[in-house]
């Protein structure tokens, strides 16, 4: 455990934790646990009203990544514009596959998610947990495209729902 690396990561900046969406970096701290001093990275979602401490050695290792680009973000709204591509597989096994989309982090895999599960309303109904999974790629969507485009979540959530229902048309 050598700290001669000095982290990619600055206070202040946000960041893409995969497990929880974008939060922003509050302070880089020491701390002692287990006996072992460790660099930790002071991560703050507001949104969800958690803090969380990521060791700076850990950060790439867990998944921990800088916004994703304009480019990235363009290009999962281009995702969003195509047709759904459902499965005929068991329910069961899209809702996992759906929950490790949008657990990895990826922008353009969590607009896949968010594609797959959109219904219009001339569609049929969603169940309670494909609403749940398509909520929570929604959101995970909208916080990051606010967070990139510098907007607020409300402005980024009228665009990409722009784009779900452009596409409808």
């Amino acid at each position: 455990m050598t700290k001669s690396k000095s982290p990619e990561f600055r206070p202040n900046e946000f960041v893409v934790y995969p497990a929880h969406g974008v939060g922003q970096i509050m302070s880089i701290e020491q701390q002692e646990i287990a006996g072992i001093s460790l660099e930790l990275f002071v991560i703050s979602f507001e949104k969800d009203k958690m803090t969380l401490r990521v060791p700076t050695h850990k950060a790439t290792e867990v998944g921990m990544r800088s916004l994703s680009t304009p480019e990235v973000v363009s290009q999962a709204m281009k995702t969003l514009k195509g047709k759904a591509k459902v499965k005929r597989a068991m329910w069961s096994r899209r809702a996992q596959e759906y929950e490790q989309k949008i657990n990895s982090g990826d922008l353009i895999a969590i607009a896949e998610v968010v594609r797959d599960l959109h219904r219009s309303d001339d569609q049929r109904e969603q169940s309670y947990s494909e609403r749940q999974l398509y909520e929570a790629a929604l959101e995970r969507l909208t916080r990051e495209v606010a967070a990139v485009s510098g907007a607020d979540e409300v402005a980024a959530a009228k665009q990409v729902d722009e784009v779900l229902v452009g596409r409808a048309a």
